[in-house]
């Protein structure tokens, strides 16, 4: 990118609700006890930034991509040197696949296939929305949430996961989605 067109790219600090929840939603409990979501998350902004002249794209779709393969890869660096142990590459793809999956899952969520640039644009927006606003949720809705829906757990399995009963996960599920459409639904939301 074009050091004076930098006004054109997306500015990578609107996406650190989204990075953070993605960050989170894979070290999950176990590893999120041992590693801040939030410290990988500003190494990967700051990466960013400091590599602002290598990312190509134009949209908020190809920055939000360029900034998962980023996370990617602090993400396997904080684990590895958490553990010490030698470099996995499939592990590091794993991750980007994984990272990947999870960004087409809350894209699926938000709505059915749409086909124009506008359209396209429209739903980059609403992606990043919607990470605000689930960031903006109670810890326990929030951690239904990307358990759920994210990472693709049933209900049970959330509900084993949070130590609570599936029908108490499903309140929890439903509280939190009333919420994310009243955001979404606002103006400007």
């Amino acid at each position: 990118m074009d050091p004076n067109s930098e006004a054109e790219a997306p500015a990578v600090e609107r996406f650190r609700k989204y990075l953070l929840l993605l960050a989170q939603a894979h070290l999950g409990r176990q590893l999120g006890a041992k590693l801040e979501a939030s410290d990988v998350v500003q190494q990967t902004l700051l990466d960013a930034h400091r590599q602002r002249q290598q990312f190509r794209g134009r949209t908020a779709g190809e920055m939000a991509a360029w900034l998962r393969r980023m996370l990617a890869c602090n993400l396997a660096d904080a684990v590895r040197a958490l553990h010490r142990g030698k470099r996995d590459v499939k592990r590091e793809r794993s991750l980007d696949v994984e990272l990947e999956q999870s960004s087409a899952r809350i894209e699926a969520w938000l709505a059915a296939e749409q086909s124009s640039p506008s359209e396209h644009a429209s739903r980059n927006e609403q992606l990043l929305q919607l990470a605000d606003g689930v960031a903006a949720l109670p810890d326990a809705q929030r951690d239904a949430v990307v358990l759920h829906y994210w990472q693709g757990l049933p209900l049970v399995g959330v509900a084993q996961q949070m130590g609570r009963s599936p029908a108490a996960v499903a309140g929890l599920l439903q509280r939190a989605l009333r919420t994310l459409r009243g955001e979404l639904a606002k103006p400007g939301g």
